[in-house]
C-alpha cells in the first residue's frame, strides 16, 4: 500500500514541475500579494472548511453567513447600494455565464419566442461566448480599434440599434473594465446612457478590474454601480481580491435580475433543488478563504496592494517607452499591458512579441502570446505579448525590465517562424514545444473554424491517460 508520505513527496515532485506561482515570474493566471501570511490565513481558512458542501447555506449556515459578507463587502467596492445583490461563484466565467443567463431569461419573459442577442466587443472574454454557445444567445461583435484596443461608444450603439431592426433590442450589452487582451476600459457611462433609455441590460465584465480599478491612483471613467445604467457587474475575488482560485463575484441592480439567475425544482421525488449558481454541490473552501482575505485586507488594505501594483506599472511603462521597435497598445487603465511590433518603426528594428515572450522566457518570465485576430470588418488586431502585473512585481520591477531590455535587444528585427501546419500534428503527438514562437504563428495563421479543434486535441492529449 502507498504511504502517505509516498503520495505527498510525489504531489511535491509534481508541482516542482510547474512556473513558480509566488515571486513575479508567471505573469498570467496567478496573482501574488507578496504577503506569506495571507497564505498562511488561506491554508487554515481552507482547512475549516474543507468537508462544508455549499450547496445548502439552510443546512451548513456558515455558507449563509460568509456569503452574505463577500456580496455586500463587494457591493460597497463596486459602487452599489442596498438593491445590489448578488452571489458568489466559482470564477469569472461562471459569474459571466450566470449573468448571461439572467438577462436572457429577463428578455424571453418579456419576448416570448425572441431570440435574444448579446453585443460586446470583439476583446470581451470568452466566457460569453461559451456562454451564448450554451445558452441559445446570438452574438454580435463590434469591432475594436487597432491602436487603442477598444471601441466608441457609437460603434456600440450602432450594433445595438442594427440589432434592434425589425424586432426587440437586444438582451444584453456586455462591456469590459478593463478588456484582458489589451487592458484598456470600454466607454461604459457613454454606453449605459443609451441602454437604460432602451431598457437594455448592460454588464460590465470586471473580473479582472473589480478589485483594482477601485483603488487604481487618478481619475478612472465610471464603470461599476455608480453609474445609473450598469445592470451587473462580475468580479474575481481569485484574482486581483487575491483569494485562491475558485472565488468570484456576479452582483445584480435590483432582486429580481439576480433571481433570474436560480434555477429551482420541485418536480422529482427527492429533496428540493434551488441553485443560485451553475455548481449544485460545490467546495466551500475557496468562498472561506476568499471571505478570510477580504476581512483582513478591507478596504485600506486593498488600497495599499493597489498602490505597490500601479507603482511597478509606471515604472515597468516607462521603461518600456524606451525599448525600440516595441510599444503598449492602447493606454490601459491599470496593471495589464499589451506588447505590439511598434508600426512607427521600420520592420529591420521592430520586436516580434512571439519572439521577445519566447526570449524573456530563457531570462526567466513567463509573458502570454496573444496571437493576431482579423475582425469582422477587415481590420486587423497584432498579435501581442501579454503583461499581467501584480502587488508583488513592485519587488522585482528591476529584474523584470532588465529581462524584457535584453530579450528585445536579443530578437529586434528578427521574423517569428513562419506557420508550418506539420506543428498541429508534431505538438498534439508530442506536446509543446519549448520555444512557443511557431506555435503561435501557426495558431495565428489557421483558419478560425480549424483552431478550436487543434487546440481541443492538444488539451485532451494532455490528460488522455492513454496518450503518448
Amino acid at each position: 500500500m502507498t504511504t502517505t508520505d509516498d503520495v505527498l513527496s510525489e504531489l511535491t515532485r509534481l508541482r516542482a514541475g510547474d512556473p513558480p506561482t509566488h515571486g513575479g515570474r508567471v505573469l498570467s493566471y496567478v496573482y501574488d500579494h507578496g504577503r506569506p501570511e495571507l497564505d498562511e490565513l488561506v491554508a487554515a481558512a481552507v482547512q475549516a472548511f474543507l468537508p462544508v458542501n455549499g450547496l445548502d447555506p439552510t443546512t451548513f449556515t456558515s455558507v449563509a453567513v460568509l456569503e452574505r459578507d463577500l456580496v455586500a463587502f463587494s457591493r460597497s467596492v463596486l459602487g452599489g447600494d442596498s438593491g445590489v445583490v448578488g452571489s458568489v461563484t466559482s470564477g469569472g466565467t461562471e459569474s459571466c455565464l450566470l449573468a448571461v443567463k439572467a438577462a436572457r431569461d429577463s428578455w424571453i419573459a418579456r419576448n416570448p419566442g425572441g431570440r435574444p442577442v448579446l453585443v460586446m466587443p470583439t476583446t470581451a472574454h470568452p466566457a460569453f461566448r461559451k456562454a451564448a454557445a450554451y445558452l441559445g444567445v446570438e452574438l454580435v461583435e463590434v469591432p475594436v480599434s487597432p491602436g487603442s484596443g477598444t471601441c466608441g461608444a457609437a460603434a456600440v450603439l450602432a450594433a445595438v440599434a442594427a440589432a434592434s431592426d425589425g424586432g426587440a433590442a437586444p438582451a444584453m450589452v456586455v462591456l469590459s473594465a478593463p478588456s484582458y487582451p489589451f487592458g484598456v476600459l470600454d466607454p461604459v457611462a457613454e454606453v449605459a446612457e443609451v441602454t437604460a433609455e432602451l431598457g437594455i441590460w448592460l454588464h460590465v465584465d470586471a473580473c479582472i478590474g473589480g478589485w483594482l480599478l477601485p483603488w487604481w491612483p487618478g481619475e478612472v471613467p465610471g464603470w461599476d454601480f455608480r453609474v445609473p445604467g450598469v445592470t451587473s457587474v462580475s468580479a474575481d475575488l481569485h484574482k486581483y481580491g487575491y483569494a485562491p482560485k475558485g472565488a468570484s463575484v456576479v452582483l445584480y441592480r435590483g432582486r429580481e435580475n439576480h433571481r433570474a439567475q436560480y434555477f429551482a425544482t420541485a418536480s422529482w421525488p427527492g429533496y428540493p433543488v434551488v441553485n443560485p449558481t451553475v455548481l449544485g454541490s460545490r467546495s466551500a473552501t475557496a468562498l472561506a478563504a476568499a471571505w478570510a482575505i477580504t476581512r483582513t485586507l478591507g478596504a485600506a488594505g486593498y488600497a495599499e496592494l493597489v498602490a505597490e501594483t500601479a507603482a511597478a506599472t509606471t515604472k515597468i511603462r516607462s521603461a518600456l517607452g524606451g525599448i525600440e521597435g516595441l510599444t503598449v497598445v492602447g493606454d490601459p487603465a491599470g496593471a495589464l499591458l499589451a506588447l505590439r511590433a511598434d508600426p512607427a518603426c521600420a520592420p529591420a528594428r521592430q520586436i516580434d512579441p512571439f519572439l521577445l515572450v519566447d526570449a524573456v522566457r530563457e531570462r526567466g518570465f513567463l509573458l502570454q502570446a496573444q496571437p493576431a485576430l482579423q475582425q469582422s470588418d477587415g481590420t486587423g488586431l497584432p498579435r501581442t505579448a501579454h503583461l499581467t502585473l501584480t502587488a508583488v512585481s513592485a519587488r522585482i520591477d528591476s529584474e523584470l525590465i532588465e529581462a524584457l531590455v535584453a530579450a528585445a535587444n536579443q530578437v529586434r528585427g528578427r521574423s517569428a517562424p513562419p506557420p508550418d501546419p506539420a506543428l498541429v500534428a508534431q505538438v498534439a503527438a508530442e506536446g509543446l514545444p519549448e520555444k512557443l514562437a511557431g506555435v503561435m504563428s501557426t495558431l495565428e495563421a489557421m483558419p478560425k473554424d480549424q483552431a478550436p479543434a487543434a487546440l481541443v486535441d492538444l488539451l485532451a492529449g494532455v490528460i488522455d491517460p492513454d496518450a503518448g
